[in-house]
């Protein structure tokens, strides 16, 4: 009861903090604002929206029970997940937060993971996108497209290493055991996807305006936590509490032999991991190799912006929150472990002078490489993207609302 108390007592001290730093620092808080919106509407609705929309479409048709079939035999044995984890999992590589929460989510009120199976799906199929990794971290806030490539591998090898170590969290059921020992053939496959396209039953024009509906009202809220958690980091900045909380991480880095200056960027990489790479980046006494080990970290860990998103995907569902922020932090260690260990045979040897005849061309990683441009891109036509993709949702709704 008293633990309950202290908890209603901080939350309304913590939140009565903000709403007058609002009000002591409005240019800043209006600056941070139009940063979080420009983000979300340039980048993340335009480049989520699509995942969603087909995702949805891909479960409702059974595709995705199909390819959980196919799977179950790697994915079952490797992290102790149903086959339809593989469609999790590639989906989340290439959209980005917090596409893996959203589709665990959907699969547990499908019915098709147990509790604690996605417990342990969502825990590694949260990643950043690489458009995100090449396009604004390494050529946007580094100038250095190279360096997308090691923090790449580092940060999906980080994940999968969280898989491994998932497999162990929960007690496997029963039923886990009888599918490691089923064998599933490609009829078998087929036959499901039958089956739950029958059991689905929606019309195809229901099904798509329904997958409409819910990606657009996730991606709502998805804005609103980047908006809040832009204006957040940037008032703890301004209260010097940023300052405060970079004070117990400077000993921490100073055993490493990393520059103290780094520990404000951390700190701020903590709640926001586009504004934490951001400040890690313009860093000048740390080397190369310290500023990519720290972001690595930044965006494994993902920041409390991608956090409270999943949170609020989760808590939809009976899915705890717990092991995935756990998990977080293990890859966050993971993904700076493997930047240290691929810094000398990934970057070191394809940026330098005598670089192999087998090395990867400039082009495909420069600023003139695919990635960039579709990065560019999305940021010059984002906007009218993501305005004519929210009238399409008011017509949605309005011609629902119309036919009640």
């Amino acid at each position: 009861m008293l633990q309950s108390k202290l908890k209603t007592i901080l939350l309304s001290i913590s939140v009565t903090i903000l709403a007058g730093s609002l009000i002591f620092y409005p240019q800043e808080s209006l600056d941070a604002s139009i940063r979080g919106l420009n983000m979300w509407w340039e980048i993340v609705f335009p480049s989520l929206l699509p995942f969603f929309i087909v995702s949805e479409m891909l479960i409702g048709f059974g595709v995705v029970k199909f390819i959980g079939v196919l799977l179950e035999p790697l994915m079952r044995p490797l992290f102790k997940v149903p086959g339809v984890g593989g469609f999790v999992w590639a989906m989340g590589m290439a959209s980005g937060f917090p596409a893996g929460a959203k589709f665990t989510a959907r699969l547990r009120q499908e019915g098709q993971l147990s509790q604690i199976e996605a417990e342990r799906l969502v825990s590694f199929t949260n990643s950043s996108n690489p458009l995100f990794i090449f396009g604004a971290v390494s050529v946007g806030f580094f100038y250095n497209p190279h360096l997308g490539l090691t923090l790449a591998l580092a940060h999906y090898l980080g994940n999968i290493c969280v898989g491994l170590i998932m497999r162990f969290y929960g007690k496997e059921s029963p039923k886990d055991s009888t599918q490691l020992k089923k064998k599933f053939k490609i009829r078998s496959a087929f036959s499901a996807l039958h089956q739950t396209r029958l059991k689905d039953n929606r019309p195809i024009g229901k099904l798509l305006g329904d997958a409409v509906n819910s990606s657009i009202q996730t991606l709502l809220m998805v804005g609103g936590f980047i908006i809040l958690f832009s204006v957040i980091n940037k008032l703890l900045y301004h209260l010097h509490i940023t300052a405060t909380l970079a004070k117990s991480v400077e000993f921490l880095l100073s055993s490493m032999s990393f520059p103290e200056m780094l520990s404000i960027p951390f700190i701020s990489g903590l709640f926001e991991i586009t504004l934490g790479s951001k400040l890690t980046s313009q860093v000048v006494d740390a080397t190369l190799l310290q500023k990519a080990m720290i972001t690595s970290f930044i965006l494994a860990f993902s920041g409390f912006s991608v956090q409270a998103q999943v949170a609020s995907i989760l808590a939809e569902t009976d899915i705890r929150y717990k092991p995935f922020f756990i998990a977080r932090i293990i890859q966050g260690v993971f993904a700076s472990i493997f930047t240290l260990i691929l810094w000398k045979p990934v970057y070191l040897r394809y940026n330098s002078n005598d670089r192999p005849s087998n090395a990867l061309p400039v082009g495909f990683f420069g600023d003139g490489s695919w990635v960039n441009q579709l990065y560019h891109q999305l940021i010059s036509i984002g906007p009218l993207f993501t305005i004519l993709s929210l009238l399409v949702y008011v017509l949605i709704l309005y011609s629902r609302l119309k036919k009640q």
